[in-house]
Order: structure tokens, then C-alpha cells, then sequence
């Protein structure tokens, strides 16, 4: 299988990101978002000022503020839109879809109406007559827009079309692997955001390295509990779509979510960082998401609950680590 043209739908700093690094490994690339002031300011000064501010984008991306054109004849439709916009990205792209279209996405999160992976979603909305794959990984957009080097998985149930797309990523500083595991790929681009959140808290409060490692370590086997009851594979925990986003979303200040719980930390209110930070911060709406799937399917996940807990519940950050600490002792295990 050969993809040469791609559709990147949403033009935020990651689906910018994408489109640059396919359209700079010499492939056709149309960009395009729900907003076509945005699309029209790219087109003008071919940057993205907004998102990634001092970056030239290749001079070979289309810029189409029309659904259809981005999408006509193109191999591969790429969706780069924050996950509680992704179900209505595909209802809209539905009409102009032909028989078996090639859908990818780099949105990491679940969906907000049913709770369910992004890929249900996708088939629900779809049918059962199109190829998916999902891409995740510790890549932030503008460490790929610096040529920076940079890895993630590209996961598909079809081994063929997950080596295909990863070939449009693939370069001398982006490496990308495949893997058939889509439920992990997925679970561990969504539950990352939240523990970064937690990490985040830990830091803002002073706890210093010693505290972050440990929500990091134990954050993972929270984790890896919840993806086993849910079918995913243990090793891809491990791999690039775990615990490599995992410690660089937790670590680093690039981080949305880890920055979102450093302020709450530092005692500053969710609408005030929201405003402060000015991009979507997944791990708030994905908190609430994942608290609720780990109650309906009885998997312990104290970290996400205690996040939640700090969002939803009003519960202060102090009080939320207290009742971390206080837990009964026990074995350490997965």
C-alpha cells in the first residue's frame, strides 16, 4: 500500500505540525480547519502564528477552508481536532467520503458523549467500511516544527495501512513505529494527560523529584490496569504511546496539562489557568472520562480519582495529596 496525498484537518500547533512534516517529506498535504480566518491568515503569511509562532510552514501545503477540496482525491484524511470536537469533525466529513475512505488521527483523548475510544467512535460514525489508525507518542508540535529528533506509534488493525502511514512521517530526525495495539495506543494518550495533571500538582506544591516519580511510576500501573481489563496489550504501556508520553506530558513545562496543575498547585483556579494557557487542555474533560470508566469497569485508579476529585469535586490540592498518602499500605503491584 502507497500514500501520497494527505488531508490534515485541524490546524492547532500538532495538526500544523503534522502537515509540515508530511508536506516536507514530499508529499501532497491540504490543511484545513472549522475556522477559515485561521486558514486564511496561514495562507498569507504561511505561519501559524497563533500556535507555533516563528515557524515558516512548507511552501508546499494547501491551505482549502472548504471540507471538500481539502479532501478531494486525497489517500489519507489526517485528523488533528481536540477530542471533544472529533465526533463532529466526522459527521462533517461524512458526506463528502467516498466508498472506503483512509482515516488517521493524532487526537488523543475519549469521547465525550459516550466515554468510548476514539476508534468506536469512528466506526459508529463511519461504518465498518474504512481503514483507521491512530498516532501517539512524545512529540510536541514544536520540537517537530525545530526538526528536533522526535518518535511515536502509529497503530491500525491493519499492519499494511499502520507501515503506510507511518512512511508519511518517517525521517532522518521523525521516527515512526507501528503497532496493531489500538485500544492501548489510545488509552495511553488519554490517561497520560491526566496523571501530567497530577505531576503537576506535586510540583507546584514543592514536593519535589522524589514525589513525581513516584505518581509517574505508580500513575503507569494505574494505567496499565485499566488498558488490560480493557483488552490492550501490557508491552505497549511500556512503549512510546506509555510511558513515553507519560514522562514527557508529566515532566516538561511545554506541557499543558502538567502546566495546568502546576498552577492549581500554586493555589490559581482552573478558569484562570484556562484563560492563562489559551489552548485546549485535554486532560480536564479527560479526568472526567477516565474517573468514569475506571468506576464502571472496577479498576482501581487512585491518581485519576484524586485528579477528579480536584477538578469536579472542589477538593484542594493539599487534601487531595493527603488522601493519596493516607491509603492503606499494600504490596506494590500492577
Amino acid at each position: 500500500m502507497h500514500l501520497a496525498s494527505v488531508s490534515v484537518l485541524g490546524a492547532g500547533s500538532w495538526g500544523t505540525a503534522l502537515a509540515h512534516l508530511i508536506a516536507s517529506n514530499g508529499f501532497e498535504v491540504s490543511l484545513w480547519d472549522v475556522n477559515p480566518r485561521r486558514i486564511s491568515e496561514l495562507a498569507s503569511t504561511h505561519s501559524n502564528e497563533r500556535y507555533l509562532p516563528g515557524f515558516a510552514l512548507s511552501p508546499k501545503i494547501q491551505f482549502e477552508s472548504d471540507l471538500g477540496r481539502a479532501i478531494k482525491a486525497k489517500d489519507l484524511i489526517l485528523i488533528a481536532v481536540p477530542s471533544h470536537a472529533f465526533a463532529a469533525c466526522l459527521t462533517r466529513l461524512r458526506p463528502y467520503l467516498l466508498p472506503s475512505p483512509q482515516i488517521a488521527w493524532g487526537t488523543k483523548g475519549l469521547d465525550p458523549e459516550s466515554g468510548g475510544l476514539l476508534h468506536e467512535v469512528a466506526l459508529a460514525t463511519l461504518g465498518a467500511d474504512c481503514r483507521l489508525a491512530v498516532l501517539s507518542g512524545p512529540t510536541f508540535a514544536r520540537e517537530v516544527m525545530q526538526g528536533l529528533p522526535s518518535a511515536l506509534t502509529v497503530a491500525s488493525y491493519e499492519t499494511e495501512f499502520a507501515v503506510a502511514v507511518a512512511g508519511l512521517l518517517h525521517n532522518a530526525f521523525f521516527r515512526a513505529y507501528t503497532s496493531s495495539d489500538m485500544i492501548g495506543v489510545q488509552l495511553g494518550g488519554a490517561v497520560k494527560n491526566v496523571l501530567a495533571i497530577a505531576a503537576g500538582v506535586s510540583d507546584g506544591m514543592g514536593f519535589g523529584a522524589n514525589a513525581r516519580a513516584a505518581l509517574i511510576t505508580r500513575g503507569l500501573a494505574e494505567m496499565i490496569r485499566l488498558g488490560e481489563v480493557m483488552g490492550a496489550k501490557r508491552e505497549t504501556f511500556m512503549g512510546l504511546a506509555g510511558v513515553g508520553d507519560l514522562i514527557l506530558t508529566a515532566t516538561d513545562d511545554q506541557s499543558r496539562n502538567r502546566r495546568l496543575g502546576l498552577g492549581l498547585g500554586r493555589g490559581k483556579t482552573v478558569a484562570e489557568l484556562r484563560a492563562e494557557i489559551g489552548q485546549e487542555i485535554e486532560g480536564i474533560l479527560t479526568a472526567k472520562l477516565i474517573w468514569q470508566l475506571a468506576r464502571k469497569l472496577k479498576v482501581e485508579m487512585p491518581i485519576v480519582e484524586q485528579v477528579h476529585a480536584l477538578l469536579y469535586q472542589g477538593v484542594a490540592p493539599e487534601e487531595a495529596v493527603h488522601r493519596l498518602l493516607v491509603r492503606e499500605r499494600k504490596p506494590e503491584t500492577l
